[in-house]
């Protein structure tokens, strides 16, 4: 697993955004010929949801969008950073949270929000939780990290992020 990029994406409870984010970029490199090249995960800030599935929800949502997907929720822990290449986080919540976690710099060098491999969007933007939305707010979940997910993979592939 050393010569894998390894990537961990992080949201609060480990149940919508970084479960979804994991299988979509697993699906995008293994459909464009490169998933041997990566290793990925999710994990979530908070104790909230530790082993359940993904928010059904979103996987109906995915599902309807050609992805489906399973997994039990977990919770960040520190040694993440030795762990992992890439941290993900997917809002600027999970990021302060992620950076009070870091041992320092090293570690802080690993952070990448999620939007900033969206070409419709920025660094300065996070992914909306739909959590207490409705069902529109999940297909706009889905679609923001489907975008993010084929940004991040192209710079990976491009060598722009390392």
């Amino acid at each position: 697993m050393n010569d894998k990029t390894r990537i961990l994406f992080v949201c609060l409870g480990n149940i919508i955004r970084s479960p979804l984010a994991e299988h979509m970029f697993a699906h995008l490199s293994e459909k464009a010929g490169v998933i041997d090249k990566y290793f990925v995960d999710s994990a979530g800030t908070s104790a909230y949801h530790i082993g359940e599935q993904p928010d059904s929800r979103m996987r109906r949502v995915a599902a309807q969008n050609g992805l489906q997907y399973d997994g039990r929720a977990k919770q960040f822990r520190e040694d993440n950073y030795d762990r992992f290449d890439l941290i993900i986080p997917q809002d600027h919540d999970n990021l302060r949270n992620l950076r009070w976690l870091a041992r320092g710099p090293e570690d802080e060098a690993k952070l990448f929000t999620m939007r900033t491999f969206d070409p419709l969007g920025s660094s300065n933007e996070g992914v909306p939780d739909p959590y207490y939305g409705g069902a529109d707010g999940f297909q706009t979940t889905f679609e923001i990290v489907r975008r993010s997910c084929q940004g991040l993979l192209d710079a990976l592939e491009k060598g722009e992020v390392t």
